[in-house]
């Protein structure tokens, strides 16, 4: 059966593996530890879907009801897009790529801020990884004031691999921390991808040293950093401010 709480849940056995086998986009399965779930999780597997090992009380306080029968999905608030999908929107609209990258984001408020100002910034679109993210979910898309809605967001397995990617596109990889360039001197005109490291983390190493340059805010006060969503907005309508001049 389906709970009706913000979350869009659905759970146990028979309910999810109809999810599983229409073509309900599904962000997240849960499954509780030690229990006998057939072919549940490989065909969530097959799908991409992201499986994740919790407890029967996790999944009770989920479900709102202990009768969950060991399983639930969690549904997207709205659809992903692919790689290709973010890249040929630069090419209809005839201008050089815009896009965010969202690096280990956990918080779906900052997440959705995230996509928030890049929709209004008009970025061609924002991608996260498939692990140790919030995921396009109900609380992510309530605090994009469904810009979640309208901006592409691709979730991939590998960023490393998607940066590589950008770069064979001559896109530039801009990543955000204390100790870089200052942001004001770098031309943002080109194809530009920022990326936003996690809250409290900043970049993780390896997609700290594919990225072309690292830039920085200056920070004047007490306080020696911003919030993720924050310094995010700050860097795009930089790129903003440049290619309107």
């Amino acid at each position: 059966m389906e709970n009706k709480t913000e979350r869009q849940i659905i759970y146990g056995k028979n309910a999810v593996s109809e999810a599983l086998n229409s073509d309900k986009e599904i962000d997240t399965l849960f499954a509780q530890k030690g229990i006998t779930l057939g072919n549940i999780i490989p065909n969530a597997k097959k799908r991409g879907i992201v499986v994740k090992d919790v407890s029967d009380e996790k999944l009770t306080a989920m479900c709102g009801t202990p009768k969950h029968g060991g399983v639930a999905a969690e549904l997207c608030a709205a659809e992903y897009a692919e790689l290709d999908d973010i890249l040929a929107v630069s090419e209809q609209k005839g201008t050089p790529p815009f896009i965010i990258i969202a690096d280990e984001i956990a918080d779906p408020h900052n997440l959705g801020a995230i996509i928030r100002s890049a929709e209004a910034a008009g970025a061609d679109g924002v991608i996260i990884p498939k692990r140790r993210s919030a995921s396009l979910n109900s609380t992510v898309f309530k605090t994009s004031a469904g810009a979640a809605a309208w901006i592409k967001v691709a979730r991939v397995s590998n960023l490393v691999d998607t940066i590589k990617t950008l770069k064979k596109r001559n896109i530039w990889v801009y990543g955000m921390e204390a100790n870089g360039t200052p942001y004001d001197k770098t031309d943002f005109t080109g194809g530009t991808a920022i990326v936003v490291g996690s809250e409290g983390f900043g970049l993780g190493r390896l997609v700290r040293e594919s990225c072309d340059e690292v830039l920085s805010l200056p920070m004047n006060g007490k306080v020696n950093s911003l919030n993720a969503s924050v310094s995010a907005g700050i860097l795009m309508y930089e790129v903003v401010r440049q290619r309107n001049r």
